[in-house]
């Protein structure tokens, strides 16, 4: 298993959605038959300095299942993706990754200053010391797949933030990963962009069918992108409510004015207050 660390910052320029799909029914079929990538039994944590961050959480996260975790700060939800990612041992229950590259996404932007758009997707590969050729056109692929042709020679200090994070999904993509770890990723960018960046991820989850696990504080973007979307309490952060999204894919902004997606919404917040 590899794990990837990327992220995001907020900056100046443009930024380009790309690419569009047929209608994909897949998210809205039981994940009975489909594999289960991540696996939460009962999981509890505390930390050595008597913290109680997480108390008996429990879920999956099926292949083609995009699951987002909404919650109060402090309950605990980054503690479940450095979990997930091995970063953090849980002291209590179990979990289960399924074997295969993984993508971890942070809030912070982790590209290198000095090497250019083409130089930091390249990255991971050239740490495997993969074959120069091929993960050259690795490289080149998958900054086309997030909309930067044409930016491969530029640095990162010219870029946007937004640009900045299509840079770190692609260098997580050469990877290929089978899980892709989302640490709220665009809370520091302006809302257009924000909402650019579902969408292109939304794009690259239909294309690729990866198992996403998602954390937000924006209850909006968490129903736009997800198959499924968790609440949790206060800490000890525990699991009390969870919500199957019925929106086919693929989603676009019209989707946000729609009376069931407020009604989605209102629910998910309503609950969020009351375990708040």
């Amino acid at each position: 298993m590899s794990t990837v660390a990327d992220g995001a910052a907020a900056d100046v320029d443009t930024d380009t959605a790309a690419g569009t799909s047929t209608p994909d029914t897949a998210a809205t079929n039981p994940t009975e038959s489909r594999n289960r990538l991540l696996s939460f039994d009962s999981v509890s944590m505390v930390f050595r300095d008597g913290t109680h961050a997480l108390d008996n959480v429990s879920f999956d996260v099926h292949e083609g299942e995009f699951v987002t975790i909404v919650g109060p700060s402090g309950c605990g939800k980054s503690t479940i993706l450095k979990i997930a990612s091995g970063l953090l041992k849980h002291t209590d229950g179990s979990y289960e990754l399924a074997d295969g590259n993984l993508g971890y996404v942070f809030q912070d932007a982790t590209l290198l200053p000095w090497r250019t758009v083409l130089a930091n997707v390249e990255l991971f590969d050239e740490l495997r010391k993969g074959d120069k050729a091929a993960r050259r056109a690795t490289a080149m692929r998958t900054i086309e797949t997030v909309g930067l042709k044409g930016f491969e020679k530029h640095h990162p200090r010219r870029l946007s933030g937004g640009m900045r994070m299509r840079v770190s999904l692609a260098r997580s993509l050469t990877l290929d990963p089978r899980v892709f770890l989302f640490d709220e990723p665009f809370g520091a960018l302006d809302e257009i962009t924000r909402q650019n960046l579902n969408e292109e991820v939304g794009r690259l989850f239909r294309e690729r069918r990866f198992g996403g696990l998602f954390i937000t504080h924006s209850i909006p973007e968490a129903v736009f992108m997800s198959t499924k979307v968790l609440v949790m309490s206060s800490r000890p952060g525990r699991i009390v409510a969870t919500y199957d999204v019925p929106f086919e894919y693929p989603r676009t902004s019209e989707l946000r004015y729609e009376p069931e997606f407020a009604r989605l919404s209102g629910e998910i917040s309503a609950d969020l207050a009351q375990w708040h």
